[in-house]
């Protein structure tokens, strides 16, 4: 698996509008294992043989299982807490996705980072809303593997 190189950035959550507009940074990379594409599968109900049936799988598409594309939008609040981390907040909110495509498959076995960027900050009452712009890629292929749009909202401390 190729080294971590990045940290996470600080901030005062009073600080979240001056990240506005930049680029926030990547994750570490993360390896997807059938057992993990196989226990998502379980917890939504999705067992389509392109994620779960390797042997049927190896005659598909795509050579092998691939990931389930949720899978991997849903890797972002853990691989955001590899790029950015803010002080003095109550409370933290997955507001809501503003747009997501998947424009190329995860195959099992494959390793795949998340780069961040902030695309807007407003203040909501209580604190910020964040909008961000992720991009995960999978190592070794220039196409990424998820692109979404999302929005967290911070509430500061009282």
């Amino acid at each position: 698996m190729p080294e971590h190189t990045s940290a996470a950035t600080t901030v005062a959550a009073a600080d979240l509008p001056t990240l506005a507009g930049k680029h926030l940074g990547h994750s570490a990379w993360h390896h997807v294992n059938q057992e993990q594409v196989n226990l998502f599968a379980d917890a939504t109900g999705d067992h389509q043989w392109i994620h779960v049936d390797p042997v049927r799988a190896s005659a598909g598409p795509f050579g092998g299982t691939i990931a389930h594309g949720y899978l991997t939008l849903s890797m972002a609040v853990a691989l955001l807490d590899d790029i950015l981390a803010v002080d003095g907040v109550a409370q933290v909110v997955n507001y809501g996705i503003e747009k997501v495509r998947f424009p190329a498959p995860v195959p099992v076995g494959s390793d795949i980072r998340m780069g961040a960027q902030c695309t807007s900050v407003t203040e909501v009452r209580g604190g910020y809303q964040v909008g961000l712009g992720l991009t995960f890629e999978r190592e070794g292929q220039d196409k990424p593997v998820c692109v979404a749009e999302i929005l967290f909202r911070y509430y500061l401390n009282s």
